[in-house]
């Protein structure tokens, strides 16, 4: 394995390199948008009870120890609760517009990877083949088979390389990409919820106000 790598030249590290790096964005990706997923359902479960009841602090207080794009969004909107409608709204679409770069970290650096790891690869068939005929070139003839042989394996394992890494990684890419507009959508769903809970609560409260006049 190592003299494999060895033939593939510096190229192939260069790709091993982004490799790495892509496994690192990938594992942590998936643990962070797994993670948001499980708490979305139950933390909005609590929160929907807690407004029902009216009780606004408790629903910020369950906020603040849920740490999330969900969370982040919903405290919002109980803070702006005696807001308008459409102000609240307002407020909640910029605020969904700051937490989706944190939704999408990482994604354009794969994307990037993705890109440019088959690109190297082809740099490097291109090097080894250079290489190859510089061989020929050199001595007319081949003299050396080892000589040459290096040349080729260079052009033929970092083509390799560069597709082994590309191929999982845009498959990932487009894993993300999807599971990351998914929960834009629920996101959007569930801020129109809140929306509705909050100004429902507030027309019972004034309406209870209005009859004890």
């Amino acid at each position: 394995m190592f003299d494999f790598i060895i033939l593939g030249g510096p190229i192939l590290w260069v790709i091993m390199a982004l490799s790495v790096v892509a496994c690192a964005i990938i594992i942590e990706r998936f643990l962070y948008l797994r993670r948001i997923s499980g708490d979305e359902n139950k933390l909005f479960v609590r929160i929907k009870a807690s407004l029902l009841e009216g009780h606004y602090n408790e629903a910020l207080s369950i906020c603040d120890q849920n740490l999330s794009p969900f969370s982040t969004l919903l405290k919002i909107g109980i803070e702006n609760r005696h807001q308008s409608e459409d102000v609240q709204r307002d407020i909640l679409k910029d605020a969904a517009a700051l937490e989706a770069p944190a939704l999408e970290k990482g994604l354009s650096a794969l994307g990037t990877i993705s890109t440019i790891s088959p690109l190297l690869g082809l740099l490097g068939t291109v090097t080894g083949t250079m290489s190859a005929f510089g061989v020929l070139g050199k001595f007319g003839a081949v003299s050396d088979p080892a000589a040459l042989a290096s040349g080729v394996s260079e052009a033929l394992i970092t083509t390799v390389g560069g597709l082994v890494v590309a191929v999982p990684v845009v498959i990932f890419y487009n894993y993300f990409v999807s599971r990351v507009n998914g929960i834009l959508t629920v996101l959007e769903s569930r801020v129109n919820t809140l929306v509705v809970l909050i100004n429902a609560r507030n027309g019972i409260t004034e309406k209870s106000g209005s009859e004890g006049l």
